[in-house]
């Protein structure tokens, strides 16, 4: 594959902040923006990857629960108590401790490389695109959710292999996401319907990186952006473009009136106002309270092709104090 940011330059960063705040669903000023990282950092979860002997256990075949039913316990867990495997669609098939690639936070000298192979059900390949998860461990280190009105934030780094690296194949291939859940009101099934029931609703709202591949289209060169979800009807979209690999600051932030707010630039920097791409109310949910954070690992999940290798670095929650 050839380089998918050859006509890209870094002149081109203010254009991309105006396309992120055109995609917004309402007009903001500055003080309306929570920029992710600001408050307190808790130090009770989120990583730096810096301790030498870091490890994660895999505790055998990995859950596919939203595929075939199969949870697989025990689920895999870092031996540090901050991540584990998601029943859901399970984990990734390598986590491992790296050194952090050149460019990266000042004083890293620790960063972790997550990667799969066999992304759906173990020893039955699907053929098309399934994704792991690998999920921040708040709910149980810090005895349950961050209600929004403390302004919760998380910011990861995040880094983009060389293009030769990346899975040829068109589709997301990674996301940064939360899990904020609600409070709605559902009408009672059955052949009257009469009456409503009140629940929760968790919801996953996030940043995908997608990459489209010339192989097959029409486009004279490879391509990649970032993909926000959602939308208030739900939708996912299309936001800036990713000119360039190396070393990208990512953030999601929530504020007391439950929208979502989204963050991204190139670079390992703290993040501004600046960098603010999108603001939404996802599915047209106002966030009560935030879960966690976690990450997803893609590929197309034919038995034989890696996804493409993904580093992460300093993952990191953010709160205001009452």
């Amino acid at each position: 594959m050839k380089s998918i940011w050859m006509r890209w330059t870094q002149k081109s960063l203010p254009a991309w902040l105006v396309v992120g705040a055109i995609l917004s669903c309402t007009p903001l000023t500055a003080d309306e923006i929570l920029v992710p990282g600001t408050g307190v950092k808790l130090s009770q979860v989120g990583d730096d990857f810096e301790a030498e002997d870091w490890g994660y256990k895999f505790n055998g075949l990995k859950s596919s629960e939203e595929i075939d039913g199969n949870t697989r316990s025990p689920t895999g867990r870092a031996t540090n108590g901050r991540w584990y495997e998601g029943i859901k669609r399970g984990h990734p098939d390598v986590i491992k401790r790296v050194a952090t690639p050149a460019g990266g936070l000042e004083g890293s000298n620790g960063s972790l490389l997550l990667q799969s192979l066999k992304t759906g059900v173990p020893g039955r390949p699907s053929y098309r695109m399934q994704q792991e998860d690998f999920i921040c461990n708040i709910h149980y280190r810090l005895k349950g959710a961050i209600p929004v009105h403390q302004s919760p934030s998380c910011v990861v780094r995040v880094y983009l292999p060389p293009v030769d690296q990346w899975e040829n194949r068109t589709g997301p291939h990674f996301a940064f996401r939360a899990a904020l859940d609600t409070t709605v009101t559902n009408k009672n099934a059955g052949i009257f319907g009469i009456g409503s029931k009140t629940e929760k609703e968790t919801y996953w709202p996030g940043m995908f990186i997608e990459f489209v591949s010339k192989d097959g289209t029409q486009r004279e060169e490879d391509y990649a952006h970032i993909r926000v979800r959602a939308n208030r009807r739900g939708g996912d979209y299309k936001s800036i473009p990713i000119p360039t690999t190396g070393w990208w600051t990512f953030g999601i932030s929530v504020t007391p009136n439950g929208q979502v707010h989204y963050f991204a630039k190139p670079g390992v920097e703290n993040l501004t106002v600046e960098d603010h791409i999108a603001t939404e109310f996802p599915y047209s949910f106002r966030a009560e309270r935030f879960k966690t954070f976690f990450f997803n690992v893609c590929n197309g999940d034919n038995g034989r092709t890696w996804s493409t290798p993904w580093i992460i670095d300093d993952p990191t929650l953010y709160y205001l104090p009452d």
